[in-house]
């Protein structure tokens, strides 16, 4: 009977789990094509560990609402440091952007010409972006301009980068003469908003904090009644005990949601995007 329930709890997490991504969806994003076949085991993986948590959680506990928070828990906890990273990687590429636009801006004021100025910053280029612009420097050598610069947007996948390249691709094709000036503009837009992001983010590290701190103790607590004095929750195993610890997961989620909208900045849509085919080079 214990093999059935876990069994139950783990397919009742899973289950729950599968719910909430279908409700929320996943939105298309034009990625190269190694990172998309990637992203099935990737959902596979975050699949197994909810599954294995729910039924930790239903052993450990006996309850069937403690096993679905518990997988809705380890499904949602990744992302949401991932999240984290992502923000941070994203406002260090916009400064990166900006500070190899200044660059770019500088060589092509010494009377060099585009293709020469790109070559030349590939290996000065800012770290986040390093690789990017020494690939788009390879490509250079063996192709033309506006398809090697259309690629490196994609690479980048960065609105504060498509302006850039949208730039040089205007001055690739129609010999913008105006174009030392309308980088040095890029570059202040780029750094302006990097600077709004970074602003944003660390107003609001103090929050996480804060959420962090109150999460962390309650689940010290709850796991030190769980070892140490379990009759104490010995309600909590009753249908009425359920339903009432169905609602303070609620609460729990709901405070969560309300926090990842707070944290979240929203960004310009990408106007260069476009599918990827075949591998990157």
């Amino acid at each position: 009977m214990v093999l059935i329930g876990a069994v139950c709890g783990a397919a009742l997490g899973l289950g729950m789990l599968l719910v909430v991504l279908g409700m929320r969806g996943i939105p298309p994003v034009d990625h190269p094509p190694a990172r998309r076949m990637s992203e099935q085991p990737h959902w596979l993986f975050r699949s197994a560990v909810a599954s294995i948590a729910a039924l930790i959680a239903f052993l450990v506990t006996g309850w069937p609402v403690g096993a679905l928070l518990a997988g809705l828990v380890a499904a949602v906890l990744p992302s949401t440091l991932g999240r984290m990273r992502l923000e941070a990687t994203s406002v260090a590429h916009t400064e990166a952007v900006a500070a190899w636009t200044e660059m770019l801006r500088d060589t092509l004021s010494a009377a060099a010409g585009l293709e020469e100025a790109i070559a030349a910053t590939a290996e000065a280029a800012p770290e986040p972006i390093r690789e990017e612009v020494e690939r788009l420097g390879r490509r250079l050598e063996r192709g033309s301009l506006p398809d090697a610069l259309e690629r490196f947007a994609d690479e980048l996948a960065n609105p504060a980068a498509d302006l850039v390249v949208a730039a040089l691709l205007t001055a690739a094709r129609r010999e913008a003469r105006e174009l030392v000036p309308l980088l040095t503009a890029l570059a202040v837009s780029a750094r302006s908003e990097a600077e709004m992001r970074l602003r944003v983010h660390v107003s609001r590290a103090r929050i996480r904090t804060a959420v962090r701190v109150v999460v962390g103790t309650l689940g010290i607590f709850a796991g030190g009644l769980l070892l140490f004095n379990r009759p104490y929750l010995a309600p909590y195993g009753t249908a009425v005990g359920q339903l009432v610890l169905f609602g303070v997961g609620a609460v729990f989620a709901a405070g969560w949601w309300l926090l990842q909208k707070m944290a979240t900045i929203e960004t310009p849509e990408r106007f260069l995007a476009r599918p990827a085919v075949g591998r990157w080079v």
